[in-house]
């Protein structure tokens, strides 16, 4: 195997400890590995510096966001092809891809290819990270201000760039599907309705939406069900949107959008909450005070609908490091936590946990759409963002729908009730009964 393309072969073949599974095409036009595979292109040698100076994940992510790499053909196939190498080989946090390279170079044979791929790298100092990445952020994890600065950096990419991605709904969660061919907005409005029903919404109650997005959850349920909301986020953009929205709905009277954290919210009881796709900006060292500040917020007999993105449970869960890619370029301090935590806080807070629905396959379904709606309008997402934004959120929905798909992560909406002394939950005696 001659050229670049050959070396890298056999150098991470050495590494990994397994056949590559993809094929490898290199800045000297060079290829080498299986002919019909998902082609990874290096399209320059600073991807090699990017990958020496922080092996596995961060350093890929750096090259893919820089375009320094790409896939040729199926971006899904080449993911789940890699995945079990780079992402899922058993070990536990974020040192392990840099310790496997560590223990590789302790051999005579892979110092030496190590050392030729460094010459090929060309001047041997890291390349700078792409712009896209996040910050150093300030103040302590999960503060006021940390929190504002890590949901600026997801939210505030433009609201035209998320109109395309999403759609019309502007809705930026699971969506509940009848069939995998419906179409998107029909599954969102299903979903935000199926909200509406579980938290038994009618005439004249009050809600409040926790990260309320763009509004669409709110302006449903003051459409449809009559009442009358509060929407809160930490977004500027997402607030002047919704707002628009509202206003043109005719609806300024029935709605509020803020500009506010959960944990400034003094003008409660309301009837029903909701809190979807949210919660997991929350953190684990202060989910207990966000439950516990919900069930505060609720009138006796209201009711909580929490739709959260949940991780698989660790053997150790100390041990449980927040995905760096996903850190730096998507949802700084974002954190996730299993579905069976959620529930136990939530009871600890005092909540009475009625019924909980695990839809990722709905998730899969949802972000597959979102991808294909990026693709499909490209050039006008580079446009309004960059190169390198567009590319974080190909990699990072195309990875999540395999995720979803594979069991890796779920999601699940918790129904809860802040059930009184008396015990009447004011819930329908069989279960589900908001589906007819």
């Amino acid at each position: 195997m001659a050229g670049a393309a050959g070396r890298l072969t056999n150098l991470a073949e050495e590494v990994l400890g397994a056949p590559l599974p993809v094929r490898i095409r290199a800045w000297d036009r060079s290829e080498s590995g299986p002919p019909d595979a998902p082609v990874l292109v290096i399209r320059n040698r600073r991807a090699l510096r990017r990958l020496l100076f922080k092996p596995g994940e961060l350093g890929l992510a750096r090259a893919w966001v820089a375009g320094d790499i790409d896939v040729q053909g199926d971006l899904y196939e080449a993911l789940d092809l890699l995945a079990g190498l780079i992402w899922e080989r058993g070990s536990a946090g974020p040192k392990a891809p840099r310790a496997a390279v560590l223990r590789a170079l302790a051999r005579p044979e892979i110092r030496a290819a190590a050392k030729e791929l460094l010459s090929l790298g060309g001047l041997p100092v890291p390349p700078p990270p792409p712009v896209e990445e996040a910050r150093p952020r300030r103040g302590a994890l999960h503060s006021l201000l940390r929190d504002r600065q890590a949901i600026s950096h997801h939210y505030d990419v433009g609201n035209d760039f998320y109109a395309l991605v999403l759609g019309p709904s502007m809705v930026y969660s699971c969506a509940y599907w009848e069939t995998p061919d419906a179409p998107l907005e029909d599954a969102q409005r299903d979903k935000l309705d199926l909200i509406c029903r579980k938290l038994g919404l009618a005439e004249g109650q009050r809600l409040l939406d926790v990260g309320c997005g763009w509004g669409s959850m709110v302006l449903h349920a003051a459409r449809e069900y009559g009442v009358r909301a509060v929407g809160i986020t930490l977004s500027e953009e997402q607030a002047t949107y919704a707002r628009k929205r509202i206003a043109e709905a005719g609806l300024a009277d029935r709605v509020e959008i803020r500009v506010q954290d959960y944990r400034e919210i003094a003008d409660g009881p309301f009837d029903a909450i909701s809190s979807i796709g949210m919660a997991e900006h929350v953190g684990r060292a202060r989910y207990a005070e966000y439950a516990g500040l919900l069930y505060a917020l609720l009138k006796p007999g209201g009711r909580l609908l929490n739709h959260q993105i949940a991780r698989r449970p660790l053997t150790d869960e100390e041990a449980y490091r927040v995905d760096e890619f996903i850190d730096r370029y998507v949802f700084p301090d974002g954190e996730l936590a299993p579905v069976g935590r959620t529930v136990g806080q939530l009871e600890e807070a005092g909540f009475e946990v009625r019924d909980v629905e695990a839809i990722r396959e709905h998730y899969a379904l949802t972000l597959r759409r979102w991808v294909a709606n990026l693709e499909a309008h490209w050039s006008e997402a580079v446009r309004l963002t960059s190169p390198g934004r567009a590319r974080v959120w190909r990699l990072y929905m195309a990875a999540s729908a395999l995720s979803f798909e594979r069991n890796r992560i779920g999601v699940n909406q918790v129904l809860a009730v802040r059930t009184p002394d008396s015990g009447a939950s004011a819930l329908p005696l069989r279960a589900r009964d908001w589906r007819s």
